[in-house]
């Protein structure tokens, strides 16, 4: 395994720095541990003028910010506040200084939830603010060669570039109780721990599948409202992805609820105790992770946001893993664990009903090559920067 301890986020560098030209405030969100803080610093190494930066766990910090207005107003260039999530009230301070003529500053805040979870930043900084959602590591990041690391131990920084296996596998179980015990409650959020994690873990057995929040709930003896509000909470925090089901006007009976995956294959495996790749592999899993870590790689490849994706299936049993509408115009993905990938039913059923420009099978080989006319098969080593522009031409 070849792993450089130093990975170049250079691609999401230079998006920030778009974002920061255009906007008065710009709020870069993800999980916890995703490298945001890391990225930030390495925006303030190179930012031309004067940087502040205050990281609000630090209780110096917190104190230096009681009277947030005063402390901020005489602060001149690019101005950083990391865990923003831990003083709400500096969402109203933000916009009074992001209204400013002349605006002498810029204000780049992290946090580790959604817009909708740091409250008040919605309405407070609407029309001042853009927001960039920082993923984990990909293949583009971290090299083609390390594509089954990247898939067992995930994208969080400090799991991919651990020493061992044992040592990611450790690394993930104590993320993933500091993340329930810890982070959780710092946002208002009193559900016990035990009760999120067993819920977690009964998503992780989900995963790839459609969401069954009757089936869930009667298993935790709560109403199915219940379910969908823990299933929104890890939504909200990263932790988990809803593709929502596409639907078309076809005579067909089509699926309603969307489907779910735990965004992080390593916290995946995390959850059902896959400590290797010998363990992944046989592991009953194997196909629904492998479909999640693909769908993860694609979003990010393609450039596309989460409500521009969708899966599509019928109640007969036709289905297509992911379709990107982009610009009204639909691209279907199928993603199978197999040697040999081939046209089924579900896709010429797909392609028939849905009217998809193009169909790609994402399989774990070594070549590109067209089944048809508008069905490629795509090696998943290619799915990189250029793959969006590779369409291999039929023989």
């Amino acid at each position: 395994m070849v792993i450089s301890v130093i990975i170049e986020r250079s691609e999401h560098h230079r998006n920030l720095l778009a974002l920061l030209d255009e906007y008065p405030v710009v709020g870069l969100i993800g999980a916890r541990q995703v490298g945001k803080s890391t990225l930030a610093r390495e925006i303030v190494q190179t930012w031309p003028e004067q940087t502040h930066y205050f990281d609000l766990e630090s209780s110096i910090d917190l104190a230096r910010l009681a009277d947030s207005m005063f402390a901020l107003s005489p602060l001149r260039g690019l101005v950083v506040l990391d865990e923003v999530h831990r003083m709400p009230d500096l969402f109203t301070t933000l916009r009074v200084l992001a209204d400013r003529n002349p605006n002498t500053a810029k204000f780049l805040i992290l946090g580790s939830a959604s817009p909708a979870l740091l409250k008040q930043s919605g309405e407070s900084l609407a029309g001042r603010i853009a927001y960039y959602d920082l993923p984990g590591l990909n293949l583009s990041e971290v090299g083609i060669e390390n594509i089954d690391e990247l898939w067992l131990r995930g994208g969080f920084p400090r799991s991919f570039v651990a020493a061992k296996d044992s040592k990611s596998f450790r690394w993930r179980r104590n993320f993933i109780r500091t993340f329930l015990e810890r982070d959780l409650p710092q946002f208002g959020i009193s559900i016990p721990a035990l009760t999120i994690e067993r819920f977690w873990m009964m998503v992780a057995h989900y995963h790839a599948q459609i969401w069954n929040g009757a089936e869930i709930g009667r298993a935790f003896g709560m109403s199915h409202t219940s379910a969908r509000r823990y299933l929104e909470l890890l939504q909200s925090t990263f932790m988990l992805r809803c593709l929502q089901p596409w639907f078309a006007n076809v005579s067909k009976r089509q699926i309603k609820a969307p489907k779910v995956y735990v965004r992080d294959t390593g916290i995946l495996h995390g959850l059902l105790g896959i400590k290797n790749l010998e363990e992944l592999n046989g592991h009953p899993k194997v196909g629904a992770s492998w479909e999640g870590y693909i769908v993860e790689n694609l979003i990010q490849v393609l450039d596309v946001e989460e409500r521009d994706c969708f899966f599509w299936g019928t109640h007969t049993g036709a289905e297509i893993d992911m379709i990107v509408n982009s610009g009204g115009r639909l691209r279907g993905f199928e993603i199978k664990r197999t040697a040999s990938p081939r046209i089924t039913g579900s896709i010429r059923s797909a392609l028939e009903d849905l009217k998809l420009d193009r169909v790609d099978i994402i399989y774990p080989g070594c070549e590109n090559f067209a089944l048809s006319e508008r069905v490629n098969a795509i090696s998943a080593s290619t799915i990189l920067s250029e793959f969006k522009n590779s369409v291999p031409h039929k023989s």
